[in-house]
């Protein structure tokens, strides 16, 4: 087969992947995905600018995001993955038919009414939560807030649905999912902007709800034969180990997800913050899409399968090997990324004509500046979390998730004291530093994955080369002034880019590292042994 036939192979609906196979089709979606979502942030800030209108837009999400993380956690891709998965390999087709009924069935009519209660309560929460809003920014708040609220059945429905297709090892229609999402929010604003003002987003992200992650992961388990029967089966064996292993994610409250809602609140006390805020961390988004969220999203069947079959060592290589590939480019995607915060901030953002000014571009360049920093602790957090919950085990991780959370709360409000929004940013990068090193410690504890077994002397060659790279570019930048001129910010751009990427290449020839090879290899990121993995199911019958 010819290089391009099996690259059009991985965007048929019914082709099974492999590990590698999938984080290539992950990635692509991935990167597709944050275009599309960056063309949303930028579309916003075009036409909306950053100021209270766009902070009560953001703030919206506030309660839905909150009500999903508390009813659902990570119900979806993690435990029910687990689960279902296990029932595939043992040939188990009806438990696994009525687990995956009982569950939307139950989680269904949960949400449900907890989508009643925050429609109902939404004023009070919102004035809890922005207690620094003015009484005009809570209402529109409110208003859009009950605009988004019944979206999150619909995301959860979907996410289900979205991991029967995963365990199926069928991830074109999963994949699909955010990309129409995002391209449904812009498609809303451009079309409803004039009649319903800021609202149209709103509008937008329900309807892109319902035909991404709801309608075309519907259409993908029909396909397959994913049958969904209405089943209150609350006595299901299969339904009580889920509702054992999703109850510490429930009542859990991990930094990754409250890292936004902490930076909310405190922001709020400041107009312009919140929206400057997230638009620097929506830019963020895009590097730990492609080095944490994809690579982490196609591992875990794997990672439970090596655990499964009991296969420790190769459990533990493979973890390891993903943590210190992703982890090196993290590094040094960090140095390129502090280096061109300003012009990059200003070129994406600050379009023509829109309501989005070089001030703003100031504000976010400073938090995507220091949020960058943790970009390497985001990415190899979430392998780390997805070997636990491979292992089985959410309660650890969430215990210790929780902890660092509540921990944490003091240091946020010290450094927004102390450096005003920015602290802010450093705080959510000692968070989330903190996290991973909690989980990396807690794996070699249980002598899961030890981490005196990673990589460090490859490791600590990329954190050389990131620091010599980042310091140059970061110098050449300074004698181009970036004053708000398309043309300065294209110039800062090209000279970073070509003075990094020299410092990268010399840097890790001179440090003789490996790193080059190691994410060239087809391999891939996620399990270092994958070609022996399917020459050995080959022999034994098995079509990969």
């Amino acid at each position: 087969m010819s290089v391009s036939a099996r690259w059009l192979r991985l965007f048929q609906p019914s082709h099974q992947h492999t590990a590698f196979s999938a984080t290539v089709l992950l990635m692509t979606a991935m990167i597709l995905s944050r275009i599309v979502g960056y063309l949303r942030e930028a579309y916003t800030a075009w036409a909306f600018g950053a100021g209270p209108t766009t902070d009560a837009y953001i703030a919206a999400f506030q309660i839905p995001d909150f009500l999903a993380y508390l009813v659902a956690g990570g119900t979806i891709s993690i435990t029910f993955v687990s689960i279902y998965t296990r029932f595939l390999a043992e040939k188990r087709e009806d438990d696994a038919q009525k687990t995956f009924s009982v569950i939307i069935t139950v989680m269904t009519l949960v949400l449900g009414i907890g989508v009643i209660l925050a429609e109902i309560f939404a004023p009070q929460i919102t004035r809890l939560m922005f207690h620094n809003f003015k009484p005009e920014q809570i209402d529109l708040c409110v208003h859009l807030t009950r605009i988004l609220l019944p979206a999150q059945i619909l995301f959860y429905v979907g996410g289900v649905v979205s991991a029967v297709l995963s365990s199926r090892r069928l991830f074109l229609f999963p994949a699909l999912g955010p990309l129409i999402y995002n391209g449904f929010i812009i498609l809303g604003g451009i079309t409803l902007s004039h009649s319903f003002g800021i609202a149209s987003l709103a509008y937008g992200a329900l309807a892109g709800t319902f035909v991404g992650p709801f309608l075309i992961n519907a259409i993908g388990a029909a396909r397959v034969g994913a049958g969904y029967r209405v089943s209150f089966d609350v006595r299901n064996s299969a339904f009580r180990e889920w509702v054992r292993m999703s109850i510490p994610l429930m009542i859990g409250v991990s930094l990754v997800s409250a890292d936004d809602w902490i930076l909310r609140y405190f922001a709020s006390d400041a107009a312009g913050a919140i929206s400057h805020i997230n638009y620097a961390k929506r830019l963020l988004a895009v590097p730990i899409a492609i080095l944490g969220q994809a690579v982490g999203q196609a591992s875990l069947p794997f990672f439970a399968r090596l655990f499964g079959e009991k296969r420790m060592q190769e459990f533990a290589d493979t973890v390891n090997g993903s943590v210190y590939r992703t982890a090196a480019a993290a590094l040094l995607a960090t140095s390129l990324m502090m280096a061109a915060a300003l012009p990059l901030i200003d070129l994406v953002y600050r379009l023509p004509h829109g309501h989005f000014v070089f001030s703003d571009s100031q504000a976010t360049a400073a938090y995507f500046f220091w949020f960058s920093v943790s970009l390497v602790f985001w990415s190899a957090q979430g392998l780390y979390a997805r070997a636990f919950y491979a292992a089985g085990n959410t309660l650890t991780p969430m215990v210790a998730s929780s902890l660092i959370t509540i921990a944490s709360l003091p240091m946020y409000r010290a450094l927004y004291h102390a450096f005003s929004s920015v602290g802010l940013a450093l705080a959510s990068d000692l968070g989330i530093a903190a996290n991973c090193l909690a989980m990396a410690i807690l794996l070699h504890f249980r002598k899961l994955v030890r981490w005196n077994e990673l990589q460090w002397g490859e490791l600590g060659k990329a954190t050389i080369t990131a620091a010599a790279a980042g310091f140059l570019s970061y110098r050449v930048a300074r004698a181009i002034m970036v004053n708000g001129s398309r043309i300065a910010d294209i110039e800062a751009l090209g000279l970073i880019g070509i003075t990094w990427a020299g410092a990268v290449a010399a840097g890790l020839w001179l440090t003789r590292s490996q790193l080059p090879g190691d994410l060239r290899r087809r391999k891939g990121p996620v399990l270092p042994r994958v070609a022996e993995r399917q020459a050995e199911d080959l022999t034994k019958g098995i079509v990969p």
